[in-house]
């Protein structure tokens, strides 16, 4: 009797999936909050210590390093409602601020980059803005809206740590990043991944760079624009390879069909095949089914979710508008994957009632082999970090 009276909560998977941000309304609330923003510092963990970030590099990130960004906000004063209209201007209450303090860390970075923030820059800021300054721990592909809204959707995040100034040049082998944007436009980045033609896809935009064996010339960099990706996708990878590659490279914007023989598909391992569309990006969705208040709930990811929101001690439902996915961590109970799989039974029945069109299939996905139609619903899927115990 007692386990039919145990509560649980399944009310997300009835709600509708949110709505896709406009590139109009993503322009509108990018600009709000750069106006609201007077200045930023970035600073970059080299070694045991943070230094000054140089500005080229500003937005572009790497996965084994920490940063981190004093941002400065315009405050607007709210005027007393016994203002007179005639008083005089010295009598106004000035412009306000306070200090939003951004600590990035990378996926693969430790957390000792955190530990030295707290005991160095945290506390040079905390006696510097007192009760101005607000700080916000941010992981990658984790950052909120606001933070990634000042990089106007211009945010590379690069494998490894960064070269530091004056280290000796390594011979450079062949790069290959993915732009691409979840649930909103200003949730834009492009993130590197493996080169593998089987990862192209017409939705989107890409970046190649096939490094050459030679001084006067560093390599040649392809901008490949999908069949199906936005304008503004291609504007903005052609921006971000410029920004990445200034000096000696050649740079070339090709569309999809167009690509060279030669250096393109060369650079890029091999011809594959490769999906024809991306309609997973209208559906995707992601659930974590967790016993954690107490008892049994379901509560949906926001629709920017990455790699890192797949949590070991839960089981996860995905979404990908043919299938639906069963992930189960390594640390779940046998409660929880009971629970978890009649919620994707209900999920799947409330979905064949919504949209009759598209019946969705159940399959389990068990880490470390993960099925492609799984992982490509996540931006740069790439190896687990792994957290020592």
């Amino acid at each position: 009797m007692e386990r039919d009276k145990m509560k649980t909560d399944l009310s997300a998977l009835f709600m509708p999936r949110q709505p896709t941000m406009t590139m109009e309304e993503a322009e509108s609330i990018m600009q709000e909050w750069n106006e609201d923003l007077d200045s930023m510092e970035a600073f970059v963990l080299e070694g045991k210590k943070f230094v000054r970030l140089p500005s080229e590099e500003l937005g572009i990130f790497h996965n084994e390093d920490c940063y981190v960004f004093l941002c400065r906000y315009w405050v607007p004063v709210e005027l007393p409602e016994d203002a007179e209209e005639g008083e005089e201007e010295e009598e106004l209450p000035e412009e306000d601020f306070k200090c939003v303090v951004y600590f990035w860390q990378g996926r693969m970075a430790s957390n000792m980059g955190w530990l030295t923030f707290t005991f160095s820059l945290q506390k040079k800021f905390e006696s510097l803005f007192g009760d101005k300054l607000e700080v916000v721990r941010t992981h990658q592909q984790q950052e909120n809206l606001k933070f990634l809204s000042h990089y106007k959707r211009m945010f590379v995040i690069r494998n490894g740590k960064r070269k530091l100034p004056n280290a000796p040049e390594e011979k450079p082998s062949t790069e290959f990043f993915h732009l691409r944007a979840n649930g909103s436009p200003i949730a834009t980045r492009c993130v590197q991944i493996q080169p593998c033609a089987s990862f192209l896809n017409p939705r989107f935009c890409y970046i190649l760079m096939v490094p050459f064996d030679s001084q006067d010339l560093k390599g040649v960099v392809y901008v490949w624009i999908g069949g199906l990706a936005e304008h503004e996708d291609a504007v903005v990878a052609e921006k971000i390879a410029y920004k990445m590659y200034q000096d000696n490279y050649t740079i070339q914007m090709i569309s999809e069909g167009e690509e060279p023989e030669n250096f393109f598909w060369v650079g890029i391992g091999g011809k594959k095949p490769y999906d024809k569309n991306a309609n997973y990006m209208k559906y995707a969705r992601l659930f974590r089914c967790s016993n954690e208040k107490g008892y049994f709930s379901v509560s949906e990811k926001c629709a920017d979710f990455c790699q890192d929101d797949l949590a070991d001690d839960d089981v996860m439902i995905l979404d990908n508008g043919e299938q639906v996915f069963l992930w189960v961590g390594r640390k779940t109970s046998d409660v929880e994957i009971k629970l978890a799989f009649k919620s994707a039974q209900v999920y799947i029945q409330h979905l064949r009632n919504k949209q009759p069109d598209r019946p969705r299939k159940l399959l389990l996905a068990m880490k470390y082999k993960e099925h492609r139609k799984f992982t490509k619903c996540f931006h740069g899927w790439g190896k687990y970090k792994e957290v020592m115990e």
